[in-house]
């Protein structure tokens, strides 16, 4: 079966919070696609609401079946179904591991620049973020060992948040820098919760190694959904995976005790059609998606050739180095939107050296990608 990405799909005054928007504005800023959903979870989905009946759900072992068998054939991670808790999203249940897995008043370490939420999870906790910065260099992102070690030593620290690709600068870790991250971690005693809900958005031909295939992986937890890679966000579903059997029964309790372990009417559904019929769909997509970033940063070489585009190996979401027209990405940002009405995103939310950076998300229609593409032009040369 073919796919058209090609296909419209009018989000205006559907609530939708990437479309509540004014007036010609285009939206390129959350990582939300503008793609009609696969049609074979779309089916699912529709058979579940013909039930006519929407009371309370249960989780039902093909969920675990369903996510076993897509990391083993798609990744080479073999989990076993007891291993996976559904929990309501990866947020959530990040959130919640924090606060069962760490005081407060305790460091978390991540890598910066990164996903903004991760700080909202860690310090509405009452934790402290602890950055260790990652070393930019020639458009590629790099780790500093030492400084996180340094960071990882601290006696206050207990926990580290991976990003897995990272978001926002595509990064994918090898396993080598995963074993070496689990080391690290295993010597002082700090407990990895890796996000690796953008792994199945890897650039065609590129994988994504999962951190519980490490050397270290089994000591960690690992969250994953279909919610990035099939635009399912709204349905909040996502699984934590605990190989340790101890450490699994406390976050079985945590999530439990937060009320994120239950799903909602479609949730389940949407996870089960995504991993069970949707590769084929994802296989189109992941092609798509690379055609508009050879678009997309194409133009901006020619046509902008003080922006670098940053190497990335995963994600829809672009991350562009400014830092030759701007320190203050926040205000380029404000002056493209109101220029131009092209909304994106200002690197600073992400920390590290995000205030030099702008992230804008390429998962949409390519009639779409050049409007957008031609605004951004269009506010960087305005804004010099």
């Amino acid at each position: 079966m073919s796919y058209d990405f090609d296909a419209p799909v009018n989000r205006l005054n559907t609530n939708s919070l990437k479309w509540d928007i004014e007036g010609d504005e285009l939206p390129m800023w959350v990582a939300d696609m503008d793609f009609a959903v696969c049609p074979e979870i779309k089916d699912a989905l529709q058979k579940k609401l013909d039930t006519g009946v929407y009371g309370y759900q249960i989780v039902p072992e093909e969920f675990g079946k369903a996510i076993s068998d897509w990391w083993r054939k798609r990744h080479g991670w073999e989990i076993a179904e007891e291993q996976i808790i559904f929990c309501s999203g990866v947020v959530p249940a990040l959130t919640t591991l924090v606060k069962r897995f760490s005081d407060v008043g305790d460091n978390v370490v991540v890598f910066t620049p990164v996903y903004n939420i991760f700080f909202s999870s860690i310090e509405n906790m009452g934790r402290k973020v602890y950055p260790s910065e990652l070393v930019y260099n020639d458009g590629e992102y790099g780790i500093s060992w030492n400084d996180l070690e340094n960071k990882l030593s601290h006696p206050n620290t207990t926990m580290m948040i991976l990003c897995n690709p990272h978001n926002p600068t595509g990064q994918v870790w090898t396993k080598e820098e995963l074993d070496r991250i689990g080391k690290l971690c295993r010597k002082y005693g700090v407990l990895v919760i890796s996000d690796e809900i953008h792994c199945d958005l890897t650039l065609p031909g590129i994988n994504y190694v999962p951190y519980g295939t490490s050397e270290y992986g089994k000591e960690g937890i690992v969250c994953v959904a279909a919610s990035k890679a099939f635009n399912l966000a709204g349905l909040q579903g996502a699984a934590v995976i605990v190989y340790d059997k101890s450490l699994r029964e406390r976050a079985t309790r945590a999530l439990n005790a937060n009320e994120v372990a239950e799903p909602n009417l479609l949730a389940v559904e949407g996870t089960i059609a995504a991993f069970t019929k949707g590769e084929k769909w994802l296989d189109g997509l992941r092609e798509y998606l690379l055609k508009n970033r050879e678009i997309f940063e194409s133009e901006v070489e020619k046509n902008l050739p003080e922006v670098k585009v940053v190497k990335q190996k995963a994600t829809y979401l672009m991350w562009l180095d400014v830092s030759k027209i701007t320190k203050d990405s926040e205000t380029l940002c404000r002056h493209i939107r109101k220029t131009t009405g092209l909304w994106i995103t200002p690197g600073t939310q992400y920390r590290g050296n995000g205030n030099t950076f702008v992230r804008i998300n390429i998962a949409c229609q390519r009639k779409v990608l050049i409007d957008g593409v031609n605004r951004f032009i269009k506010g960087i040369k305005s804004f010099k």
